[in-house]
């Protein structure tokens, strides 16, 4: 096997290069990209805008967490869940990140403007902006509404996925980006929660950090009531139909149930396991509206 200058072997410099793009937290973005696509149009998705949408996509978001890697190493090496990421470890330098995140975000916004749509390829390109520049280098060290703020950005992936099927940006599409907008502080405050000591060592105003743990915990409640109100939207707008509407009053019912208990009997498990829980809430409430989608489509 091939060995590069640092002796590491290049399959392994492969994975830490890929591991710079966050990979768990691109799929979440991808799949909601997806959903987008597919709730875009009552039948089949084009193919070409759906390969290349997906990948174009994935390419800018993947650069964009590249990005937020190489701005924040010295703040990821003092905390335990980000230490083992390839720069605090040193197994990239800054510079060979940061020529990855310029030619991966290249070839994502190639893709996107040759076979997709230039709105798409602008749109995205605005959202790589969003969370690599505004929100990684502005908000993040400045704000503990860093998170609320921010978080326009993480919510656009299901417009992105809109706008490379059809061309354009709907009210139907902005409910999308509304339900992660409002998804998006209960589930980093929930993480904030139990890493309070770590963002506070890292000097990083979450706002656990900033304004304690009781003042989260409620922030926490109130923002998943919003969520709850707002998962409701694609039924109240005729989105969706029965089928999504009895999916997102459980899993919102669920989610409601966690918020409570942090608010009232706070414990690092319990934010641990609402995090956690966020990330399936938010996956399963848009496979739900997928479900309902077609199923309505098909009746």
């Amino acid at each position: 096997m091939s060995s590069t200058v640092t002796g590491q072997p290049s399959s392994s410099r492969a994975h830490q290069f890929y591991q710079l793009t966050k990979p768990r937290v691109v799929s979440l973005i991808v799949f909601t990209a997806v959903i987008g696509m597919f709730l875009a149009v009552p039948g089949a998705v084009p193919l070409v805008p759906l390969l290349a949408g997906t990948v174009g996509i994935a390419l800018v978001a993947g650069a964009a967490a590249a990005v937020n890697c190489l701005v924040e190493q010295k703040i990821d090496a003092l905390m335990v869940r980000t230490s083992r990421r390839p720069l605090p470890r040193g197994a990239l330098s800054s510079r060979e990140t940061l020529l990855f995140a310029l030619v991966t975000g290249g070839i994502g916004l190639g893709v996107l403007h040759q076979w997709v749509n230039p709105l798409t390829m602008w749109l995205t390109f605005a959202t790589f902006v969003g969370y690599a520049i505004v929100y990684t280098v502005i908000l993040k060290p400045m704000t503990p509404q860093n998170i609320v703020i921010g978080g326009a950005s993480g919510a656009m992936p299901p417009v992105l996925g809109w706008a490379a099927v059809t061309g354009e940006v709907t009210a139907d599409a902005l409910t999308l980006f509304l339900i992660i907008f409002a998804w998006t502080p209960p589930h980093f405050w929930a993480l904030a929660l139990y890493r309070k000591n770590e963002y506070a060592k890292a000097g990083v105003p979450m706002l656990p950090v900033t304004h304690g743990d009781k003042f989260t915990r409620l922030h926490v409640l109130l923002y998943t009531v919003i969520l709850c109100a707002c998962s409701l939207l694609p039924f109240v707008v005729r989105m969706s139909g029965a089928i999504y509407l009895i999916a997102a009053v459980i899993l919102g019912g669920i989610f409601l149930s966690y918020a409570v208990r942090i608010y009232r009997d706070y414990s690092d498990a319990l934010a641990r396991q609402t995090f956690r829980y966020s990330i399936t809430y938010l996956a399963s409430l848009f496979a739900a509206l997928l479900v309902d989608h077609y199923f309505r489509v098909l009746v």
